[in-house]
């Protein structure tokens, strides 16, 4: 479990994550040293005072991660209990999928929301999570006790030992099919969830939320299919009803963020009589790796 160091509130990384994470730049494993990690090379990779691992340098700098507006309004939006069935969906899964004292890696963890789920489901297991964004890290790093998060671009090889994880959380985040693959155990699985066509559809016209392609989840097994065999897919779907500051968040904390200045987003949201009906739609997918 992590601990802090005496005297300094840094919340230090878990010796179990030593056995996971390896040194980005050769392939050596890594050791604490001096509030870093270390590998036997002397590359070295700051521990955060918030308790991540910075494993990003130079070229590998990911080109663009969540800002800390969009992660402060994705972790009130979760906070309120919107997604929870999804969340309790993932965290019955895991414990059909996964052993209780798990290796789980979350490829594009956010705030570590769905980590944490899943962590609770499986009493002894340990997390990490991996992503680009400072923000999400640091959510990640204390979203539960035995959650781990290091900095990395996860359309890069990753910084993990090869056939260490039980389990891969990817949910709403970039699929990168060969390193699911790679650092999942032959009897590992995968775990992706995908937005249906359905899901924020009110959102669309009136704030101009981005429609979901119909054939996203056609489109993802093609994708996997070369590593991985399709197990089974599950739907969820129900209707939530969302403030006018729910829905500035939940458009905030998306892709349309980038497109809509917040004196627009204020105006639209403005237009609608809260409290506003949207339906949550997903379909959370398992996947087994074919053999290597």
């Amino acid at each position: 479990m992590p601990t802090t160091h005496p005297g300094t509130g840094r919340r230090r990384p878990s010796d179990r994550l030593l056995t996971v994470l390896t040194c980005p730049l050769c392939p050596s494993g890594l050791e604490r040293a001096d509030g870093t990690l270390r590998c036997a090379g002397r590359h070295t990779f700051d521990i955060a005072r918030h308790g991540y691992v910075s494993l990003l340098t130079g070229h590998r700098r990911a080109a663009s991660a969540d800002s800390a507006d969009m992660v402060r309004c994705r972790s009130a939006f979760l906070r309120a209990g919107h997604y929870d069935p999804l969340a309790r969906t993932l965290a019955r899964l895991a414990s059909e999928l996964s052993p209780p004292d798990a290796v789980v890696l979350d490829a594009g963890a956010g705030t570590g929301h769905y980590l944490a789920a899943v962590l609770d489901a499986l009493p002894g297991a340990m997390g990490l999570g991996l992503d680009s964004s400072a923000p999400a890290l640091r959510a990640t790093a204390r979203a539960h006790a035995r959650a781990e998060a290091a900095g990395w671009d996860v359309w890069q090889p990753w910084p993990v030992r090869s056939g260490c994880a039980h389990l891969v959380l990817n949910v709403f985040a970039p699929r990168n099919g060969p390193e699911f693959h790679r650092v999942l155990r032959p009897d590992g699985a995968l775990l992706v969830v995908t937005p249906s066509d359905r899901h924020l559809r009110e959102l669309r016209r009136s704030v101009g939320l981005l429609a979901v392609d119909p054939r996203k989840e056609e489109r993802l097994r093609r994708t996997l299919a070369d590593r991985f065999r399709h197990e089974r897919a599950e739907s969820l779907e129900y209707a939530m009803s969302l403030t006018a500051d729910d829905v500035a968040g939940l458009v905030t904390m998306s892709p349309a963020a980038h497109h809509i200045g917040q004196a627009e987003l204020r105006r639209q949201v403005g237009e609608l009589a809260a409290p506003v009906r949207v339906t949550a739609s997903f379909v959370a997918s398992v996947y087994r790796p074919r053999g290597r």
